[in-house]
């Protein structure tokens, strides 16, 4: 390598350090703020954050009867009687 190549291969370097230091807090400025409404709501988000929220406790009875209607859906949408969600 001759003396001119190392020259441009440390700007090189030089920039791409550069780069990459300077996109740490890339994403630090692109959100807006906004006032959550539920804020402190446990119905919403439960008494702590680490809790499930008191909505997630309700069970629902089953209604067979909606199984085709929930297929035909699903064959319209996607093309195809299956389904990649789980059923719980």
């Amino acid at each position: 390598m001759n003396n001119q190549e190392m020259k441009f291969n440390k700007i090189v370097a030089f920039v791409a350090c550069v780069a990459l230091l300077s996109s740490c807090d890339y994403q630090k400025y692109n959100h807006i703020e906004q006032k959550d409404l539920n804020q402190g709501n446990e119905y919403v988000y439960g008494v702590s954050p680490d809790s499930l929220p008191r909505q997630m406790s309700y069970k629902y009875d089953a209604k067979p009867e909606l199984e085709t209607r929930v297929s035909d859906i699903r064959a319209k949408l996607y093309g195809g009687s299956t389904s990649s969600v789980v059923k719980q």
